[in-house]
């Protein structure tokens, strides 16, 4: 009886350390890997609340990266000019977030086959394609100038305001949205933000042409009008062209007040970002009284106006980098690494597969840190979730 006493004491003992152990050894370790997710994810997020846009769509987005290679981020973090010829070569291999348009690419095209096309590069890509195109209408026009899309190409947002007001232009971007996302153009890089009341201006043709007022609530309103119809929009060219030259063909100094841009410039972003502006463009011109070394697509200071002052928490795209007004700026060829690590997030680029491998090589070498690349693609694919870009 005592044997049996003892031997039962014994493997009750050793239940019970079993237990003990289970409960506060591994469960404790099982704890501990919990608050570490717990905690990459938070930091991850970068303590995004909910009035943060794409909020819902973050826990996907994060599920998303999670399963995303070091390269496949990388490619995330770049919107490629497109190239008919390189393009599977490039998914396949690169990864890129998505693709530019230009009118080329929709000459001698019907809507059947540029949203076959379109249709083909989506399935071969592991994530959502960001598919954009200039359509501002006026005198920039890279679908609708085609008989093939629109009988006539579309006017610039303010003729349409002029001939019927506010009723006309959003029945007119509503038809627009709609020819795009029937096509499989799910960003449209359009409203131009821009002020500007002087036709000897670079860029009067494309503004709305009117004060900062007037521009703000036009940019409201178009904002809108593209959100109602699920379609990305893009608000150009922050921090403001003003009465500058373009950028494409050289170097622009903007030498205007800070007080300038925060009475004139800034007031139709900021109605934007109110509307809940996806996406935000950087232009190149440098702004000496912000940043008087780099190009606003090149300086920290100037994303940091847009984050911390304007408090915009969308995707922040670059103008192409292979435009000749950033090429005297960058610092060994590293247009790139310059531009993510000021804080933007998607790079415009003419030479992806160069810039790709410089990205690439940087993060590597820490030069761009893994925080900076992650910051970016999480916010890339929650907004990607948020307008079914798949779709």
């Amino acid at each position: 009886m005592k044997k049996f006493l003892i031997i039962l004491i014994v493997v009750f003992s050793l239940v019970f350390a079993i237990y003990y152990m289970y409960n506060n050894i591994f469960k404790i370790e099982d704890r501990k890997y919990d608050e570490k997710s717990q905690s990459e994810k938070k930091s991850m997020e970068n303590n995004f609340s909910d009035d943060i846009l794409f909020a819902d769509y973050y826990d996907d987005a994060l599920t998303l990266m999670k399963s995303m290679t070091l390269e496949e981020k990388i490619g995330q973090l770049f919107l490629v000019r497109y190239n008919k010829l390189s393009v599977k070569l490039e998914i396949n291999n690169y990864y890129p977030s998505g693709y530019v348009l230009f009118a080329k690419d929709f000459e001698n095209q019907t809507k059947e086959s540029i949203r076959k096309e379109i249709d083909y590069l989506q399935d071969i890509s592991k994530t959502p394609l960001v598919i954009a195109v200039d359509e501002e209408g006026g005198y920039v026009t890279r679908v609708s100038r085609f008989n093939n899309f629109r009988e006539e190409k579309f006017l610039s947002p303010r003729t349409y305001y002029d001939l019927g007001g506010y009723e006309l232009l959003e029945q007119i971007e509503m038809e627009k949205a709609k020819l795009l996302l029937d096509l499989g153009v799910n960003l449209n890089l359009a409203p131009v933000a821009d002020i500007s009341i002087n036709s000897s201006d670079f860029i009067y043709s494309r503004s709305f042409q009117m004060d900062a007022n007037n521009t703000g609530e036009f940019i409201y309103k178009m904002v809108n009008y593209a959100n109602n119809a699920n379609i990305s929009s893009c608000l150009k060219h922050f921090p403001g062209y003003g009465n500058n030259g373009d950028t494409h063909t050289g170097i622009v100094v903007d030498n205007r007040s800070y007080e300038n841009f925060v009475n004139n410039d800034f007031l139709p972003f900021k109605r934007g970002i109110e509307a809940l502006v996806p996406t935000i463009l950087v232009s190149h011109n440098i702004i000496n009284c912000l940043d008087s070394n780099y190009p606003a697509s090149l300086s920290e200071k100037v994303i940091s106006e847009l984050r911390d002052n304007l408090k915009f928490s969308g995707v922040i795209i670059t103008d192409d980098l292979a435009m000749d007004a950033v090429e005297s700026y960058v610092i060994d060829g590293r247009a790139a690494t310059m531009a993510i690590n000021a804080g933007n997030d998607l790079i415009i680029t003419s030479d992806f597969v160069k810039m790709y491998s410089e990205v690439l090589d940087a993060v590597s070498n820490g030069e761009i840190s893994i925080d900076r690349v992650n910051e970016s693609v999480l916010r890339i694919l929650a907004w990607k979730l948020a307008y079914n870009m798949k779709g």
